[in-house]
């Protein structure tokens, strides 16, 4: 796909370590295209983006959820489970990108429709690579459904 035809996309991120944040940022930055990044710092303020509420009343639809598992207040599986059972939010795309490399954490994650389950690298440059993959591959691989 040519360039001319990569539309810049809006990701939550949402992740309670700031140095991971800081990272993911960085990713990012280093992209060619200018996704807008959100954040959220944990799981109630996540729903509250996601839902448009409170604070967040004028958030933007994301096209792309990068979804850590182990959050405050409410974790990553409590988020995950409620946007794809929610009609609004169920067609954004989830990647779980997390610490866990636990099996049950895998099959948990794609049994709740997870799109996919990547494993952050505790290398500063595999995790900056991961992370540029990810966004690569949403922004010039894969077709998003139209904003409502």
């Amino acid at each position: 796909m040519s360039d001319a035809a990569v539309q810049p996309i809006t990701v939550l991120l949402v992740e309670d370590d700031p140095g991971d944040e800081l990272l993911t940022r960085e990713a990012f930055e280093h992209n060619k295209v200018g996704n807008t990044l959100h954040v959220a710092r944990d799981g109630d303020e996540a729903l509250d983006f996601l839902h448009r509420r409170g604070a967040h009343a004028d958030a933007p639809r994301p096209d792309l959820i990068l979804l850590d598992l182990n959050l405050p207040k409410r974790d990553g599986r409590e988020i995950l489970e409620e946007v794809k059972s929610h009609d609004d939010l169920s067609a954004i795309p989830v990647v779980v990108l997390t610490t866990s490399a636990a099996e049950e954490d895998i099959l948990r994650s794609y049994a709740l429709h997870a799109n996919a389950y990547v494993t952050k690298p505790v290398d500063f440059d595999q995790f900056i690579n991961a992370v540029r993959q990810i966004d690569d591959f949403f922004v010039t691989v894969v077709r998003l459904p139209h904003r409502r």
